[in-house]
C-alpha cells in the first residue's frame, strides 16, 4: 500500500516536526525507534530489509547550507 501525494506530504511534515522536537542529540535515537515501530507494523522482514537498502541507495548528500553540512563549521 502506497501513500498518495498529500498523505506523504503530511507524514513527511509531521516526521520533520518530530525530528525537531526530539532535538539534535536525540535525533538518531528517535529515528531508530521510529524505524523499529514501523518495521513492526510492516511485519515483513524482507520488505523492511529492502526498504533499508533502498533508503541508503537514495540518500542524498547533505546540503552545504544545512546544519552539519559540508560547508558548516
Amino acid at each position: 500500500m502506497n501513500l498518495d501525494d498529500l498523505a506523504r506530504d503530511r507524514v513527511y511534515t509531521r516526521c520533520a516536526q518530530a525530528v525537531s522536537e526530539a532535538g539534535e542529540n536525540r535525533e538518531p535515537l528517535f529515528l531508530a525507534r521510529l524505524a523499529l515501530l514501523l518495521f513492526e507494523q510492516v511485519g515483513d522482514e524482507s520488505r523492511c530489509l529492502a526498504a533499508i537498502d533502498e533508503a541508503l541507495r537514495e540518500l542524498p548528500e547533505p546540503s552545504p547550507s544545512a546544519p552539519g553540512g559540508a560547508w558548516a563549521g
